[in-house]
């Protein structure tokens, strides 16, 4: 944005002060200093670690500051609870979503405040409301669906609806865009723009530096747990990136290609009804193959079959010419397969357990001997790829969900590589990570496929998907659409692909 908002101009709705935060080792917040102005959309920028989550959490009540002041509407307050920031007018979209998948769209809306009638919910205001809520929020969901059914991309857009229906004042949005396609995020952008003209103040938490001058008037800066500047949304990208890692980043996407051997992996006439159909590809020794296309493709469908997972109904999956079982995890992790989920909190990660377990969870069956562990060469071998892989850490027992998401993705992406997996599945690898440590996780790609191991790497993130790839398959439908080579490979061609009617006939499907 340009300009900001004459209601922006006004005073400030809310101000923190001197914020300091400390959890057992890490120094979360070191004195933040932050204003938020009615109207106006003020993006939130670090990091991972540098104290953003930190940050939003004293806000809506999460965590309770050692010292400093907030300051709501020209008054001193303490925020101690949800309940307090709610009474504030502070709603906070989380990257982690607070759904319960079991119920439906309409209970997850309005849960703890359903409305009733005569003392017992009244399920069809509730359902009408619902319904309301989504039209405005452009969801395509049914208040009646049941919540788990709806996939990562529409749960976000529930979670922006849900907040809606809050009437806040003052909302947080962690990271929105993260699963959202680019159709997704411009109606989530014009739903902001309606907000910030209704006066709502918004903090705006993104990773996505493109996005700030389409949707933000201010940037705050923080590093170190610390706020460095704060600049006009249009500050070009390259002084953004220097205020945020304290250095200048010569290459975004630093692939270094390595010459392909045999092929690792292949896959030839996988399917499974209703999800994708006669899908067939090798990635070889040495290279790194991309899987593009749409929200709802497949991708993650044909991952999670490849890695066991999932079964399918027709096909092959084979490592070094050697056949898997379908639905078999075991026999994958035997051949050498290793897979990171898209969702590293809810599948890739023991949050209650530390950073060495996590680490050691698929090597603990080797590292077993007469019934007993040996612990000792588990948190030898864990501590030395955490410091090879720079995990940020007050230590090996440090409780890996007090992690920032760009150390907990080296976790996850760790303990393949204690297992020395032959061929590595990304899926999502960079989502919700800062550029810095987007390049760090680049360059450990670098090292695999020089090293002679094979990545399938899936990713949303187009010009991800070009600058680290050397071959690029793209799905839509539930099938293959095409292959590009690097040199072929645009933002058009893929793009092209990814809405076209796959190859194979008319059985194309939608995935989940």
């Amino acid at each position: 944005m340009t300009d900001e908002s004459e209601s922006s101009a006004g005073r400030e709705i809310l101000r923190v002060h001197d914020l300091r935060k400390t959890f057992p080792g890490v120094v979360a917040l070191d004195g933040v200093d932050f204003d938020l102005r009615p109207g106006e959309v003020h993006v939130l920028l670090g990091e991972n670690g540098a104290g953003k989550s930190t940050l939003i959490k004293a806000l809506s009540g999460a965590h309770r500051p050692d010292s400093g002041r907030i300051v709501v509407d020209g008054a001193e307050t303490e925020i101690r609870s949800a309940q307090d920031a709610q009474r504030l007018g502070i709603a906070t979209i989380y990257q982690e979503f607070n759904l319960v998948p079991e119920l439906t769209v309409a209970e997850n809306l309005f849960l703890g405040r359903q409305p009733r009638k005569f003392g017992l919910i009244d399920k069809r205001r509730m359902e009408r409301e619902a319904r309301e809520l989504l039209e405005r929020a452009g969801v395509d969901a049914e208040p009646g669906q049941r919540m788990g059914d709806l996939g990562i991309a529409r749960s976000q857009m529930v979670e922006i609806a849900k907040a809606l229906g809050q009437d806040a004042r003052v909302l947080i949005m962690d990271e929105p865009t993260a699963v959202l396609t680019t159709g997704e995020v411009d109606r989530l952008f014009e739903i902001v723009r309606r907000l910030r003209e209704r006066g709502v103040a918004i903090v705006f938490i993104t990773h996505h530096l493109e996005e700030i001058p389409r949707i933000g008037d201010r940037v705050t800066v923080l590093r170190d747990g610390r706020s460095v500047g704060e600049v006009p949304a249009g500050t070009p990208e390259d002084e953004l990136v220097r205020l945020m890692v304290g250095r200048s980043i010569e290459q975004q996407y630093p692939r270094e290609r390595s010459e392909a051997g045999a092929a690792l992996l292949q896959v030839r006439g996988l399917g499974r009804d209703g999800a994708f159909a006669d899908v067939s590809f090798e990635v070889r020794a040495g290279e790194v193959v991309g899987l593009a296309g749409l929200v709802g493709a497949g991708r993650t469908e044909v991952a999670r079959a490849i890695f066991g997972a999932d079964r399918y109904d027709g096909g092959e999956v084979l490592v070094e010419g050697r056949r898997l079982r379908s639905g078999d995890v075991h026999a994958a992790l035997e051949a050498g397969v290793g897979l990171v989920p898209e969702d590293r909190k809810g599948q890739g990660l023991v949050l209650e357990a530390d950073v060495g377990e996590n680490l050691g969870l698929v090597t603990l069956g080797r590292a077993s001997h007469g019934g007993f562990v040996d612990r000792s060469g588990q948190r030898g071998a864990a501590a030395d790829i955490a410091g090879k892989l720079n995990v940020r850490m007050s230590g090996l027992r440090q409780e890996v969900a007090t992690l920032s998401g760009g150390n907990q993705q080296k976790i996850v992406i760790g303990k393949w590589l204690l297992a020395d997996a032959k061929v590595l599945i990304l899926d999502e690898p960079t989502r919700g990570i800062d550029v810095g440590a987007k390049v760090e996780i680049y360059q450990l790609i670098n090292t695999l496929t020089a090293s002679g191991h094979a990545v399938l790497m899936i990713s949303s993130d187009l010009p991800e998907v070009l600058g680290m790839s050397d071959r690029v398959l793209v799905m839509a439908r539930g099938r293959l659409a095409g292959e590009l080579s690097a040199d072929e490979a645009t933002q058009d061609s893929v793009m092209a692909l990814a809405v076209s009617e796959a190859k194979g006939g008319t059985a194309a499907v939608e995935g989940s």
